[in-house]
């Protein structure tokens, strides 16, 4: 399947995201796919961006526009070294160039996802202009893009855990084969040949046969005689036969199924989960840092403003405001 460029490669990573993954355990052109979803996701939160600040002015639109996308290329740069150091850390395979696509991958499907909810952030700009319900409407917006873009970071993760990615690698060590030895094999016994005796003036013996003999004749079996309540000697690798009443048939036995081995979860995937933490407070800090994305309609428009409070206490003092 031909590797489409530009916006289209978020067709590729929800039609064929076996395949992405493929791509990054081969670690196949992997600068080229990189390149293409960072060019779609700068585009696609560029265009969210101007959707948020079109609630203040045209210029808080364009610089909205620039500093969105600023806001999640910053907390990548921020936090991309510490999960490639965890990986090394713990033993686990993966280049550099893997683990950025792999966030990258995360990435485009958020700013993708946030691109969708554009109409929908729109419309409620031009029909319901409240600045604390627009500002939460898409808060929850991006927080929910973020968590299907996370979700397709661990399932990479995943894929990369089962080809064994995630794990040093491991030194199988042979068992001692012990030599074989045969099964003791009864002798076969031939059967005794016992000379016939020949009457005096009996015909000459015919086909030549000469001293007085005749053709060797084989004695018939014995049969052992068994004692009442002695146990028959059942040879090593004999199968004993076993008698079965009339109308019942023999039905084989059924193996047990073996029980399917449990992969121990490689500490890689473990802090993975606390990166994706990490990475979630360094983006609300950041964003706080980089603010306003909204700007309030009671002041006048700033590129920045002053560090006081936090993002946490900023979300509920508006759901505060609303309810």
């Amino acid at each position: 399947m031909a590797n489409p460029s530009g916006l289209l490669v978020i067709e590729r990573i929800l039609r064929d995201r076996q395949g992405i993954w493929q791509q990054v355990v081969e670690d196949r052109e992997l600068p080229k796919l990189t390149g293409q979803m960072l060019v779609s996701s700068v585009v696609a939160l560029a265009v969210y961006g101007a959707v948020l600040g079109s609630f203040h002015s045209v210029l808080m639109a364009l610089t909205s526009a620039a500093k969105l996308p600023l806001l999640f290329l910053v907390t990548l740069a921020i936090c991309l070294p510490t999960l490639y150091l965890f990986n090394l850390v713990f033993g686990a395979r993966l280049s550099i160039r893997q683990s950025l696509a792999l966030v990258m991958v995360a990435l485009t499907v958020t700013a993708m996802l946030a691109l969708a909810f554009a109409p929908i952030s729109l419309f409620f700009l031009i029909t319901a202009p409240d600045y604390s319900f627009f500002k939460l409407l898409n808060v929850v917006i991006l927080a929910l893009s973020a968590l299907v873009g996370l979700r397709f970071l661990t399932g990479g993760m995943r894929v990369l855990n089962e080809h064994g990615l995630l794990a040093p690698p491991s030194t199988a060590v042979q068992a001692p084969v012990s030599p074989a030895v045969p099964a003791p094999v009864s002798p076969a016994v031939a059967p005794a040949v016992v000379p016939a005796p020949v009457p005096v003036g009996a015909p000459a013996a015919p086909d030549g046969a000469a001293n007085g003999t005749t053709p060797a004749v084989a004695a018939p079996a014995a049969v052992p005689a068994v004692h009442p309540g002695a146990v028959p000697a059942v040879h090593p690798g004999a199968v004993p036969a076993v008698q079965v009443p009339p109308g019942y048939t023999l039905q084989p036995l059924r193996q047990p199924r073996p029980l399917p081995q449990q992969q121990a979860t490689p500490p890689s995937m473990t802090l993975l989960y606390i990166w994706i933490l990490l990475f979630g407070f360094v983006g609300t800090q950041l964003a706080w840092t980089l603010r306003p994305f909204f700007g309030s309609p009671g002041m006048k428009f700033s590129l920045y403003r002053d560090i006081d409070g936090n993002f946490y206490a900023e979300i509920f003092k508006t759901i505060s405001y609303l309810f």
